[in-house]
């Protein structure tokens, strides 16, 4: 597989002309219990499957907690944001939805994940308003399914120069 991570933020003008590239490939993150317990108080789901160890492990399939569905789709921003692929030059950057989600296999507790992301399209909105699409996977380490897959939609604010300046 292809490893690349930007040294410096691509340009708009450079994004305009990169749909269909990867922008670039996260480092692994560990998905611990401490960070599947903070998620479930922070979101109030306190399922069995997340939280209680001895009973994932005597009737889960997976013999083990698992990552919430929700909090390894959350992840995806922190992850984009390091691998640097948001703009040089952004005022401001916004989720502003997705196209698709799929949650294709469970994040078992303990494991690693990264995100990998291409750039679909990035297009004008107004001036200095641009809306990216990205295809994102988030992979887990020595797993040959990843755990999703999400269409991701970012509203970037490009900042304005002041006139005279």
């Amino acid at each position: 597989m292809n490893e690349t991570r930007p040294k410096t933020p691509p340009t708009y003008e450079q994004l305009r002309t990169m749909a269909g590239q990867e922008l670039g490939v996260s480092e692994w993150t560990l998905v611990d219990q401490n960070r599947i317990d903070e998620f479930a108080e922070c979101t109030g789901d306190h399922q069995g499957i997340h939280v209680d160890r001895e009973r994932a492990r005597r009737r889960s399939p997976f013999r083990t907690t698992i990552a919430h569905g929700y909090l390894t789709l959350s992840i995806i921003g922190a992850l984009a944001l390091e691998m640097g692929i948001v703009p040089e030059n952004t005022q401001a950057a916004f989720n502003y939805g997705f196209d698709k989600v799929r949650f294709i296999a469970p994040v078992k507790v303990g494991a690693r994940i990264r995100l990998r992301t291409t750039l679909m399209s990035m297009e004008d909105r107004g001036p200095g308003q641009y809306l990216m699409k990205a295809a994102n996977t988030i992979e887990i380490e020595g797993e040959e399914k990843p755990a999703l897959m999400a269409e991701t939609l970012a509203m970037f604010y490009e900042r304005r120069r002041k006139a005279g300046g």
